[in-house]
């Protein structure tokens, strides 16, 4: 008690510490709680104020819009129908502000790279899509339209091809493009009474004639840079691909998958942890979407030759046999390229069929590397990919010079004062 009064007289009034240590020598008990009572609350509010400053550090999370209705249910709560009966619903669109100083020959491609640090989960990746970026086009532009034109003169029916049950839902799909490209690429599309015109390529699309000058999914496919699919409900519940034009999808073929239902399309590609993981929350959100709930998906692949329309590192376009298994093993880091896509999913209000819209963006890995963080991080997620994946990714034919040019592009980025830690005020997924 003595060396506590001594020590408190150095900082408080001398009076003040008498009258406090005899009081606490007559009641012990109710000034010890009182302490006790203000050491815990001081505690508290320190620890709170801690938890508030600290920065975050975990890597932002993409929108879970896998369980929608608890955020946005007016967009995803479906009406009561039965199977296979689509009402025609009364929404349209937005209407979409043009493309701030789009030009198609300098407007650079947005450069997406969605593969994060840490363990790959495999889920649908599903995020909210702003209506005015519905299709994107850039100034790879010119190559896409060149591709797939030559593609359907030299392919036609393989890559393109619409079932007669899905031909309003067809040209519902062209509808909707005559109207938003316009409006968003006024510099490129021109509305015209009949459909609109390419003021590039002064190609004039007709899509009030019949019958149509062509395949209404192959002259969809001329106004985009994405490749198409239309996915339609019969009575059995299961949705359907009964529209499409897959140009440039470089691992599948339309041919393949053509009226096939949606989970025989993903089990028949082999596609990992569909049954387990996918298939019942993918089956949902079919069912539950609705025409103002669009949202947006990407993937990437590597692949070990430079054809953005078909990789011919997995067998020629038409072998029968096609897989990574006829992939030249350890090619140099040139034949190696990045492929990845963003999808769009949306409903159509007239015709019920759910589209997607399928835009490749390829670049060498060469100079995707370049990039502060992305071989580090890209190194990361290649690493991460559980066998079953990586065996789907082709991963055992080119990991091992892909891996050691990665690593070696990211510590030449540290070398040169990059500091990992920083990435992610940097870069936000996906890109």
């Amino acid at each position: 008690m003595d060396k506590y009064q001594q020590w408190a007289e150095q900082f408080f009034d001398r009076e003040i510490v008498l009258e406090t240590v005899q009081n606490f020598a007559r009641h012990p008990k109710p000034i010890l709680y009182g302490v006790l009572l203000a050491a815990v609350l001081a505690w508290l509010v320190v620890s709170a104020f801690q938890k508030f400053k600290q920065p975050t550090t975990g890597r932002a999370n993409t929108p879970d819009l896998e369980k929608p209705a608890a955020r946005t249910p007016s967009k995803f709560k479906a009406p009561e129908r039965p199977p296979g009966v689509w009402v025609p619903i009364d929404f349209k669109r937005p209407a979409a502000p043009p493309y701030p100083d789009w030009d198609v020959h300098n407007t650079k491609p947005l450069p997406y790279r969605p593969f994060r640090h840490g363990p790959y989960y495999i889920t649908m990746g599903l995020r909210s899509m702003h209506w005015d970026e519905w299709i994107e086009l850039d100034n790879h532009y010119p190559r896409y339209h060149a591709d797939k034109a030559r593609r359907i003169k030299e392919r036609g029916h393989k890559c393109c091809r619409t079932a007669p049950e899905a031909f309003d839902g067809a040209v519902e799909l062209l509808e909707e493009f005559c109207d938003y490209l316009p409006q968003r690429y006024p510099s490129l599309y021109r509305k015209t009474a009949v459909g609109m015109d390419n003021l590039l390529t002064g190609e004039t699309f007709n899509i009030i004639e019949r019958p149509l000058a062509e395949d209404p999914m192959q002259m969809a496919a001329r106004m985009v840079q994405d490749d198409l699919a239309i996915m339609f409900e019969r009575p059995d519940g299961q949705y359907y691909l009964l529209a499409g034009a897959i140009l440039l999808a470089g691992f599948w073929r339309l041919e393949d998958k053509f009226g096939m239902p949606l989970s025989e399309i993903h089990t028949s590609g082999d596609v990992p942890g569909f049954k387990e993981k996918l298939e019942k929350g993918m089956m949902n959100f079919f069912r539950r979407v609705q025409p103002n709930g669009p949202v947006l998906r990407n993937n990437y692949f590597i692949q070990v030759d430079d054809e953005l329309a078909w990789s011919q590192s997995i067998g020629g376009e038409d072998s029968k046999g096609i897989g990574w298994y006829t992939a030249e093993k350890n090619k140099a880091i040139e034949h190696h390229h990045f492929r990845t896509e963003r999808q769009s999913l949306r409903r159509l209000p007239r015709s019920g069929g759910v589209v997607f819209t399928i835009r490749t963006y390829f670049h060498p890995i060469t100079e995707i590397a370049e990039q502060p963080y992305v071989p580090g991080r890209l190194a990361n997620a290649v690493r991460s990919w559980g066998d079953d994946v990586g065996k789907y990714k082709g991963r055992e034919r080119y990991q091992d010079v892909l891996l050691e040019f990665l690593d070696k592009k990211h510590q030449e980025q540290i070398e040169n004062g990059l500091e990992p830690e920083k990435e992610e005020g940097v870069h936000q997924y996906p890109y």
